[in-house]
């Protein structure tokens, strides 16, 4: 165990909120070995690997506690759940685990980080100051929506952003998504696996993907591409589903409804990674930069798992993954740490 964590560590803190600000207060001279950033998959596997470790983790959830599987109803895609498993549920049972190993797990979320020298500072929404030896840092990615209000309310009941989490559940179904990218063209393909039919609904009157993809989307013939075409509204709450939508063409100026069974949408990813942008390697999108086969970041001691610097698969069992892998690259950096 490395010598920053010479001072022995209070138990945990009970749930109350006056017990956990004493103490943060208590243990705002201590250096954990290691502090996590973020929760879902990623960060709570990276608990319970350090943890395991006897490490110790602080672990700081985050303003979406969970990740993006706690606005998922059905899982079927993760190892380990035959029936299937409720997103939130199974974000429940990460954080029972976390917290078995003695993870300590705090509803805060980080609002400023010093990296410039170890130990780390970081900074809550609730005025307390950590410091760490290590940083693991799993803040996730958000899918980029429309913004329209029935949007919001119909996520998980056939509003999804994620085609190969949700695709199994439209089969046979005609459905809808957005977007012109080369993402919205590979998205759109891999949907007609299971729907009779896919909308392309695409705002310009061509595509932004690349000449590949955007001709292996207009020869599928399962694929309609409707161009000029922007979404307006999302139906209906009522039915607690996706039961049709409000389109307007740009180029006509007209408005018409479209039923749907279904509304996908494929217009990107904004990694969670504001608060590093001045610290660490990023690529054009923000991506947090890590070293090949490695979660190590351009600051020794740091590490990023997860969606926050996967742009590629962007799954909770490969998030899972990254977050094992962050664990055991941080448990090595501390045994080789002066």
């Amino acid at each position: 165990m490395p010598a920053a964590n010479s001072k022995r560590r209070s138990s945990a803190p009970r749930s109350t909120h006056s017990s956990i600000h004493q103490w943060c207060r208590e243990m705002s001279d201590v250096v954990h070995p290691t502090l996590i950033i973020g929760s879902g998959p990623a960060g709570y596997t990276a608990a319970i690997y350090t943890a395991r470790a006897n490490l110790r983790p602080l672990l700081l959830k985050g303003m979406q506690p969970g990740g993006q599987l706690t606005i998922t109803t059905d899982v079927e895609n993760y190892p380990g759940f035959p029936e299937g498993v409720l997103g939130p549920e199974l974000m429940e049972s990460f954080e029972k685990q976390a917290a078995r190993f003695d993870t300590t797990i705090l509803p805060e979320a980080a609002t400023k980080v010093d990296l410039s020298s170890r130990p780390f500072t970081i900074e809550t929404n609730l005025e307390h100051t950590f410091r760490c030896a290590t940083v693991i840092i799993s803040t996730g990615a958000s899918a980029n929506y429309l913004g329209l209000e029935n949007e919001t309310k119909l996520q998980g009941r056939g509003v999804s952003a994620c085609a190969t989490c949700d695709g199994f559940f439209f089969k046979d179904k005609d459905i809808c998504i957005v977007g012109g990218g080369d993402s919205a063209c590979e998205e759109a393909t891999f949907l007609t696996k299971y729907a009779s039919k896919v909308h392309m609904l695409v705002r310009r009157d061509e595509f932004r993907a690349s000449k590949i993809m955007a001709e292996r989307a207009l020869g599928n013939p399962k694929i309609e591409v409707q161009w000029n075409t922007e979404v307006r509204d999302v139906h209906d709450p009522a039915a607690g589903k996706v039961t049709g939508l409000t389109l307007y063409n740009n180029k006509t100026g007209k408005t018409f409804e479209q039923a749907t069974d279904g509304f996908f949408l494929a217009i990107g990813h904004t990694p969670n990674t504001q608060l590093f942008k001045d610290a660490l390697r990023t690529d054009a999108s923000g991506y947090l930069i890590t070293k090949p086969d490695s979660t190590a970041t351009s600051i020794p001691g740091v590490f990023a798992c997860g969606d926050c610097q996967d742009h590629v698969y962007r799954q909770a069992v490969t998030a899972a993954g990254t977050g094992c892998m962050a664990a055991l690259e941080a448990e090595r950096f501390l045994e080789g740490a002066d």
